[in-house]
Parts: C-alpha cells; structure tokens; sequence
C-alpha cells in the first residue's frame, strides 16, 4: 500500500493521536473535524481533543491497568499523555487536566505541524482517498453511521451501550456460590460448570428487587434518546414490570440445582467467565442505570458478593462502536472496506486513555503497513496489547470497555495478593514493553 495522504475523520483524542504519530513518521495528514461548523449535542468549545465529560483521566497508580496504560504511552511518545502531564491539576490519586487549558494546548501542537493539514468539513459518508482513519467517537452522526452501517452490515453496529458489570474472580466468596450450567449443558464437552451461580431465597431476591427499584439512577443526558432493545433491558426496566419479573429473566433458577441443598434456588444471578484465565467474571444480563455508588451498595447484598470489587460497573448509554472482532482486522481495517481504518471509541473502547491509546495503535499499524514491513504488535502482557486483544478476541456479545486488569494474561506467582500481583503485572508490562518499543521506533 502506498499513498501521499492520509485522511482522518474526527479531531478527539484518538483523531488527534493518530494524526500526530503520523506526521512524526513523516506520513502527510488531512484531519477532518467538524467543528465549528456543527457540533455534537455533547460538545460546547471549538477545539480539538475536547474533554466533554470530565477532566479526570482516572488513576495514576501503575496498580491500576489504566495507570499502566498511561504509562506506557507516555514511554512510547503519545501525545495526548504529553499535553495532560503539562495540563494536570491536582486529583489525589489520579490524573485530571485543566480542559480548557488541554484542548488549547492539543490544537496548537496539531494545527503548527507542519504535516498535518485540519479542515473543517461536515463529514456524512466516509471519503474516497485511502487510507482513512475513522475516529469519529461515540456520537457519530447518523449520515456517516448509516454509511458505515452499510459496508459492514448493520448487525454489526451498534448505537447505544447495555453494559453488565465486570468482578474480580478473587473477590467472589467461593463458600456460598456454585459452579453449574444450566442442565448440565456443557458436561460432555468438559465445561458444564462454565456459569458460577450464586443462589437467592425468597427473602433475599423480594429484598434485591425491592433496593434496585429504590436504588438512585443515572438520568439520560438531554441528548441521549434511550430506546431499549427487548432481549438487552437495564434490571430496573424488567424490576418495574412487576416483581417477579427478574425470576423468569436474567435471575431465573430453572435448570439448576444448588449441590449444597439438593434444591433449585428461589432465584440467581449467574457470571460468566470474562477471560480465559478466569480472572474476571461478568454478571449476565446485568446491565443497569444505577449510580457506580448504588450498584456497590445493591450487588454486595447477592449471596457470594457481599465484598465484590468491580473491575467495571453498568451502564446504559448512547455509543456507536462496530463488532470489533468481527469487522476489523489485526490492524483496525475494516475487512469489508480496505483501506478504511478505525480508532478510538468506535472501535469498542471506552475512556479518554483507552481512545488515546487506539488511536496511537491504529497509526502505528498503518505506518508498519505502508512501510511494507511486517505488522508488530505490541506484546499481550502489556496494557496496550491487552487493549488490541479486546477488539479481537472473538466473543458473541461484544461490548466495549475500559483497559482492565482481566485483559492481560495471568501473573506466574498466583500466591501474590491482589495489590501486590497488580503491580508485579505491571512491572512485567514495562519490561516486556521497552524492547518492542525499541523494535517499532524506526517505523
């Protein structure tokens, strides 16, 4: 592949990212950004890299994945990590940034390049030059949507996320839970025990049901049209249905019985493994508008979670992302369009970090490409390997997330508590990281 330009939709964090690791490979570059022409329904200013959410990038510590994540880009020259050392303001524990003082600071560096070209145009349908890099975020406009809908299949687009919350493995009191699926479906493959179950009586699922009602919710933005899809409903949507509602849905015991009591419990809540390693477990069909602090309070009262720690919450709210796994290849180019490349919260990712990250990973992919050499991954132990595995490992209901730890392979010493086994990750990832830099830097 060869080209004299390449094009990027969108002037956010992964836009903008994609653009500088470009330009300093000496690759020229047309950025597309709609402003100020038109805005989204969540954006207020004029610049690029605009932080419409919050100023706060979360944890710092390299204990938490997404602390590791910055470190690593940091070491691998990103520019967003750049721009938010030099904007901080103090957050404790995590790195936050001055927004406005952020997106000054990241449209001047990007507009002086002198390799990087930034047009205002309203983009409905994804321009002819290639390659082009599609970093258009959560709120891509309806026209460029439906276009992107078509060359992919509109199976494999999504507008809104249901998202169930993620546990740690370690975390769950193995005592009052049970492996088992249901029927034993599963037994003569091996894995009839994939689901961990964690039983209910009457009491305790009329008292479950009665503190998701009552629990305080996430009020949809003015601009988010929430339309529920009937097999995807947040658990206080089928609760107001009527009490016993759960039970003939995502808490129904049929099918099961608890080998503590030789009985089928009154109701459950099942997990499912997140990662082959089985360090993470998902709450099916759990996905809910309950404030972080209320799902703590709420899910802690089920039997086996009374201490859970959440690596994710739920959440329900407007997205549009692809079926990564299914409709990009290793190196984000959509296998349906090629030369049409992806990055960011499109891709199925959510955070300023993880966006950033993308972006970075989807330029330095293209660049290996166009170069003719062979595509460098960066290694699976590290926070942006594990992040690349996301969008790749196949998984029949795929949702986007933040980096955690449930991405990467399994520390070697499993005796190490939790902190402990975080941070030994961590170093890991950095050591295995500095060579892979050292093997891409010429791309």
């Amino acid at each position: 592949m060869h080209t004299d330009r390449i094009w990027i939709v969108g002037g956010g964090l992964a836009g903008c990212e994609a653009a500088m690791q470009l330009a300093r490979r000496g690759f020229s570059v047309t950025l597309l950004e709609q402003k100020p022409l038109r805005r989204t329904p969540a954006q207020i200013g004029d610049g690029l890299a605009e932080l419409v959410c919050s100023n706060s990038m979360r944890g710092a510590a390299l204990s938490n994945a997404v602390g590791l994540l910055k470190e690593e880009l940091r070491r691998a020259g990103s520019l967003v990590m750049e721009i938010a050392d030099r904007t901080r303001v103090p957050a404790g524990g995590a790195l936050a940034v001055d927004r406005e003082r952020f997106s000054e600071e990241m449209t001047s560096v990007i507009r002086a390049d002198p390799r990087i070209e930034v047009q205002s145009a309203e983009v409905r349908s994804i321009p002819e030059g290639r390659p082009v890099i599609l970093a258009t975020g959560p709120l891509t406009g309806d026209e460029l949507a439906a276009d992107l809908a078509a060359r992919i299949g509109g199976a494999h687009l999504a507008y809104y996320d249901a998202i169930a919350p993620i546990l740690s493995a370690e975390s769950i009191d193995w005592e009052r839970v049970f492996k088992q699926s249901r029927y034993g479906k599963g037994a003569e493959e091996g894995d009839d025990e994939a689901y961990v179950n964690c039983p209910l009586d009457e009491e305790q699922y009329r008292a479950f049901v009665a503190a998701v009602l009552g629990a305080e919710k996430v009020k949809p933005r003015e601009f988010e049209q929430v339309r529920y899809f009937e097999g995807c409903l947040p658990i206080e949507v089928m609760a107001e249905r009527g009490e016993q509602t759960l039970a003939f849905g995502p808490m129904k015991p049929v099918g099961l019985i608890d080998p503590r009591t030789g009985r089928r419990p009154y109701a459950v809540i099942q997990l499912r493994p997140e990662d082959a390693h089985g360090s993470a477990y998902n709450m099916v069909g759990f996905q809910t508008r309950m404030t972080y602090g209320e799902q703590q309070r709420v899910f802690r009262m089920i039997p086996g979670l009374e201490n859970v720690e959440f690596q994710r919450f739920g959440s329900v709210h407007r997205n549009t992302f692809v079926n990564a796994p299914v409709v990009l290849d290793e190196t984000m180019q959509l296998r349906a369009a090629p030369g049409v490349f992806l990055a960011g919260q499109i891709t199925g990712v959510e955070g300023y970090v993880e966006s950033a990250a993308g972006g970075f990973l989807c330029a330095l992919m293209l660049a290996q490409r166009l170069r003719g050499g062979d595509i460098v991954p960066p290694p699976e132990t590290t926070a942006l390997g594990g992040l690349r595995a996301h969008l790749l490992r196949p998984n029949p209901n795929f949702q986007p997330s933040n980096v955690t730890w449930a991405h990467f392979p399994p520390h070697e010493n499993r005796r190490l508590k939790k902190r402990d086994r975080y941070e030994a990750m961590a170093q890991r990832a950095l050591r295995d990281l500095d060579p892979w830099l050292e093997q891409v830097r010429a791309v």
